[in-house]
């Protein structure tokens, strides 16, 4: 149950919140978030969070008031007020914030800024592994901002949902480009694939900590255009974001990868993950 709410410089009881109805978060969609991984009261790679944050919002012009510095130590704070130790999720929500609707946004308007943490309740089973299903990519061509606006994301995540999959891996022009929260990597003859970064794919902060342990364990990857076909022959799958960590993907589209198991780099690297937690700033 969600306790305490940060809301643009105050920590407030979650029932006593009030989001002005006019807000363009809630109207048009315009703003950006972020989801980070909060272990035993420590957020996971908070900084690299806050800089993507930063980002996405400079990419649609919202202003970004506070600096990741003091926007780190809100977080602490409401992670502080938090009576639970466990793993939680914490969410972080920047919008342009209220003013009577039009397309065209003010040239002085107040974002919102508000944080909330919550219990981690995913159940996923990294033992036997996942399903998957392949949706055509419907969504905006600036998907590397992290944007509020998730509506073709909510309906692949639902049709995989109809499916009994865990997940929709997204196809456009006939290549990966990532899942509907997710991104994609696969093993190849070996070697780790995984789409390069483009205007259509979100550079994850768990993809990018993936690569660097492929670094430090002497692993060979490949950032590349990967195929729909190539898909179905792939040695190993598995889907990578900040609450789901590394998930082994052991079927697409009914078609059995590899050996119908999660395969051998991909538990290698989940276990490398793990152990490293504490590690990533």
């Amino acid at each position: 149950m969600v306790s305490s709410i940060y809301w643009n410089g105050e920590f407030i009881p979650y029932g006593e919140v009030k989001v002005p109805l006019e807000d363009r978060g809630y109207l048009f969609a315009d703003g950006v978030y972020e989801v980070i991984r909060v272990y035993g009261g420590k957020p996971f790679a908070l900084g690299r969070h806050l800089e993507r944050l930063k980002r996405s919002s400079m990419a649609i012009e919202l202003p970004f008031l506070l600096s990741t510095e003091e926007l780190s130590a809100a977080a602490e704070r409401l992670i502080a007020l938090d009576n639970k130790k466990g793993d939680t999720i914490l969410y972080i929500q920047l919008t342009r914030g209220a003013a009577p609707r039009s397309h065209i946004f003010p040239d002085v308007v107040r974002p919102n800024l508000w944080m909330m943490l919550k219990p981690f309740l995913k159940e996923i089973d990294y033992r036997n592994g996942v399903k998957a299903i392949t949706v055509p990519d419907e969504r905006w061509s600036r998907c590397y901002i992290k944007s509020i606006s998730l509506l073709p994301n909510v309906l692949a995540c639902q049709k995989a949902r109809r499916e009994g999959a865990f997940e929709s891996i997204m196809i456009r022009d006939g290549f990966v480009t990532e899942g509907s929260s997710s991104n994609f990597f696969m093993i190849d003859e070996g070697i780790l694939k995984t789409p390069p970064l483009t205007n259509y794919i979100l550079p994850g902060i768990t993809r990018q900590i993936v690569l660097e342990l492929c670094n430090r364990k002497k692993i060979k990857y490949s950032e590349t255009h990967i195929g729909l076909g190539e898909i179905y022959c792939a040695q190993e799958i598995f889907l990578t974001s900040a609450t789901i960590e590394i998930v082994p993907v052991v079927c697409v589209d009914r078609v059995n990868i590899g050996t119908g198991n999660p395969g051998e780099k991909t538990v290698e690297l989940l276990n490398a993950y793990r152990e490293n937690v504490s590690v990533f700033p």
